[in-house]
């Protein structure tokens, strides 16, 4: 028996649907490029959401307390149900998802280049959970409150729920540790190299946006330069507040906050050090950096496919 091939939608009629305000609930209400785009956008949501569950435990074995360490784990679980329901919409979009995320090449996969340094620390976890988290609630809330595509819009609302809780839980522990010198110089560490990391996290300027049906089929409600501002406009007065020296501040002139040093930058991932003082550094450069991943891409990607590998061995040896 054979599955129906669904028919697309032109992108005439596409456009009307959208005009008029209705959601897009199935493949039967989209064109090609809706199609291809709510794909991709997914794959990135997905990727990111699963990937950062080994990022997130192999600092989460340095909690300080068991109650510190469920409350990581609990955070993880979180994440592997977010990756869940992404990936569970793109197999309803026709994508073979067991291919996606059990053969697909480490280098392959599509999530923000900071979960490929390594988070080594409770401190970097915690720096992360302020961070990282505050990036994916701008994106998933920026998604959640505009999206076009109908199931996603209705999943999120659990997952906007629990990205809340995760930076919530960066914060608090960041104010808790800050208490001491110790604490409050560990935590400048972590901040000098994972500031401009999640900076980075939105992806290229506007001006070099290449996939723009996001804001044309309403995937998403802010550019990539807008959700910077909205993810910098909670994270710097938190890091004001704890007295942290974060390379930005707002410019009341221009309305909106700006980088004080040279960004784009060179990063040296093995060292975990922002290179300001060498020879400019381009877009390009960055696209080249992540295309190459970092230093934990192989790691983490085979932690989460060795599952099924092992699965596969033991059914060769009871054959």
């Amino acid at each position: 028996m054979t599955t129906a091939i669904p028919t697309l939608q032109s992108e005439e009629a596409l456009l009307q649907r959208i005009r008029k305000q209705q959601l897009i609930e199935s493949v039967e209400h989209m064109s090609p490029l809706y199609l291809e785009g709510i794909k991709r956008i997914l794959t990135v949501s997905a990727d990111t959401e699963l990937i950062s569950s080994p990022a997130y435990y192999n600092a989460a074995i340095h909690a300080p307390s068991l109650n510190a360490f469920g409350s990581a784990i609990s955070i993880i679980q979180d994440e592997l149900g977010h990756a869940h329901i992404a990936y569970r919409l793109l197999r309803d979009l026709g994508v073979n998802t067991e291919e996606l995320i059990f053969e697909r090449e480490p280098a392959k996969f599509k999530y923000p280049y900071a979960f490929d340094v390594p988070l080594e620390s409770w401190v970097e976890l915690i720096v992360a959970n302020a961070f990282y988290d505050r990036a994916g609630y701008t994106l998933l809330s920026d998604v959640y409150q505009s999206t076009t595509f109908g199931p996603w819009k209705r999943a999120l609302l659990k997952v906007d729920k629990e990205e809340t809780f995760h930076l919530r839980h960066g914060e608090q522990w960041m104010r808790r540790l800050n208490k001491d010198r110790a604490g409050h110089e560990s935590l400048q560490n972590a901040v000098n190299w994972m500031f401009l990391l999640t900076v980075e996290w939105f992806g290229l300027p506007d001006t070099l946006k290449k996939h723009t049906e996001q804001l044309e089929y309403g995937f998403k409600g802010h550019s990539n330069d807008e959700l910077r501002q909205i993810w910098m406009s909670t994270a710097v007065p938190l890091c004001e507040e704890l007295q942290l020296q974060v390379p930005a501040h707002y410019d009341t002139e221009q309305q909106k906050y700006v980088i004080d040093c040279a960004f784009p930058a060179h990063f040296d991932a093995t060292r975990k050090r922002w290179l300001l003082e060498e020879s400019p550094c381009t877009w390009n450069d960055v696209l080249v950096r992540w295309k190459a991943r970092g230093p934990s891409n192989e790691r983490f990607v085979a932690m989460i496919q060795r599952g099924k590998k092992a699965m596969l061995r033991q059914l060769e040896q009871d054959v």
